[in-house]
């Protein structure tokens, strides 16, 4: 089993773990990071949000790339929490997701974000620094606008700004997803803070039914596999829900 080290980031409450370099048995990575959305509001579908990281992890394990995909899980509410650090896929059980999420009060959108952006940036940049071929992908999936964050929307779009100047990763992919999203003005906010901060994709759910989440564990997985499949060509992929 990969030895998980933890890394600090300058400036942040939170920090991330990652699987220590020597314990990598290939040349090249896509690292991909997914923050769940555990706030009160997705109570009633908390089931399907742990299905859904399931599917992906199960599709991802199967796919040809695997060996090359390094996945972290995060689950933020009022505050955020690990689920696992950066780990390669052939050494996660999906079945260990079951019951791995809990619902923590309000949502620290912009904490989740700038975490995740920042873990891809800063574990990239140590695997570049030893010789490793890296890009990077990452979803922010909410069912709400933020309400509980130390960091901006301001300090996410810097985050997203220093991961492409540093050079640390071939290319960066970033979606953010708002699931069960009904109200116009949360639909709007998120649809700004997607476009003010430089995501390179939103994706809008009005529902979050077991169909729903099925077609968006298929679209993360697509996207995983496109990015992968890139590296090496220094191009980010073009994603479509």
């Amino acid at each position: 089993m990969p030895v998980l080290d933890n890394h600090a980031i300058a400036g942040s409450t939170y920090g991330f773990s990652a699987t220590r370099l020597g314990d990598l048995g290939a040349s090249e990575y896509t690292l991909v990071a997914l923050a769940a959305d555990v706030s009160g509001s997705v109570s009633p579908f908390l089931d399907q949000i742990e299905l859904c990281v399931q599917r992906i992890a199960r599709t991802c394990r199967r796919s040809p790339r695997a060996d090359n995909l390094l996945l972290r899980v995060v689950q933020f509410g009022t505050d955020l929490a690990e689920v696992h650090g950066f780990k390669p896929l052939p050494e996660i059980d999906p079945d260990d997701y079951v019951g791995a999420l809990a619902c923590r009060g309000t949502t620290a959108l912009y904490d989740a974000a700038h975490n995740a952006v920042e873990s891809v940036t800063r574990y990239g940049k140590s695997l570049t620094d030893n010789d490793f071929s890296v890009n990077g992908i990452v979803f922010v999936v909410t069912d709400g606008h933020d309400c509980a964050s130390t960091e901006t929307a301001r300090s996410v779009g810097e985050a997203l700004t220093r991961a492409v100047r540093s050079e640390a990763l071939e290319s960066l992919v970033t979606v953010l997803v708002g699931v069960d999203v009904q109200s116009k003005a949360t639909a709007r906010a998120l649809a700004d803070f997607a476009r003010d901060a430089g995501f390179t994709g939103f994706v809008q759910l009005e529902k979050a039914g077991e169909d729903t989440l099925a077609q968006l564990a298929a679209f993360v997985t697509r996207s995983i596999a496109l990015q992968s499949t890139a590296l090496g060509s220094g191009h980010a992929v073009t994603l479509t829900f």
